[in-house]
């Protein structure tokens, strides 16, 4: 899988990308990030690529034509173009995991100041957000595409590590815990400490349940649950006075 990041702010990306799981799938060739600076690509005095949006209006409007001349100068015949924007469609699992397994190159584009000029919707695949929320630039959800995708690719980590992720199956993830037993008159849950394999999967596929119920019940698609899940969740709501 290849990433072409292009961004007003190359130094931001490299210090991201020269740490933990993404440095390690870069130096296993299992990801190559390419990072473009957008000025490289202006044809104007001072490498310029913003300016004042025509009809007035505060901040400025990056430009079409580096946008297109960067764009152009990485992609490939099947490149995926994404804009970062939080006008898009928000990033979830099912678009990282889809992402990695139908694209060998994808191309994001970091936004900044005011916006793009707008003509760039002619160039770009796919607008993404990573939430309802603005911020400074288009680096951080930038990252967190690359993160996200990066993760799921063969020989990145280990299968087993996310196949029980949250929003796999449209659950979350169940709780964990590690040493001591005890804290502070806290316990990690005796099933875990049985050794029986099979109580501590029908525990932890409950407690995903009851997580997701009480967290994001809007996750939840009841006609893929089975009759003990049905039943399992039927129980939760009694158990707090729930019809």
């Amino acid at each position: 899988m290849k990433f072409s990041i292009i961004t007003l702010f190359p130094s931001l990306i490299k210090e991201m990308i020269s740490e933990s799981i993404i440095k390690r799938a870069i130096d296993k060739n299992k990801v190559n990030i390419e990072i473009l600076n957008l000025r490289d690509f202006s044809n104007l005095n001072n490498n310029q690529v913003d300016d004042y949006q025509y009809g007035g209006g505060s901040g400025m409007v990056l430009m079409i034509e580096p946008l297109v001349n960067a764009i152009e100068s990485c992609k490939k015949e099947n490149s995926l173009v994404i804009l970062t924007s939080p006008q898009g469609k928000t990033l979830n699992q099912s678009i990282s995991t889809n992402l990695g397994k139908n694209y060998n190159h994808i191309i994001i584009v970091c936004g900044h100041y005011e916006g793009f000029d707008n003509r760039i919707m002619n160039y770009i695949d796919l607008e993404l957000s990573i939430g309802d929320y603005v911020l400074t630039g288009g680096e951080l959800p930038a990252l967190v595409i690359v993160d996200s995708v990066t993760r799921l690719l063969d020989g990145v980590i280990k299968k087993e590590s996310y196949l029980n992720d949250s929003f796999e199956n449209n659950l979350l993830d169940h709780p964990v815990y590690t040493k001591p037993v005890t804290f502070r008159d806290k316990s990690v849950p005796e099933v875990l400490l049985s050794g029986h394999h099979a109580n501590i999967e029908k525990y932890r596929h409950q407690e995903k349940l009851k997580s997701t119920y009480l967290k994001r019940p809007d996750l939840i698609n009841y006609e893929s649950l089975s009759i003990d899940d049905i039943k399992y969740l039927k129980e939760l709501k009694n158990s707090k006075g729930e019809n």
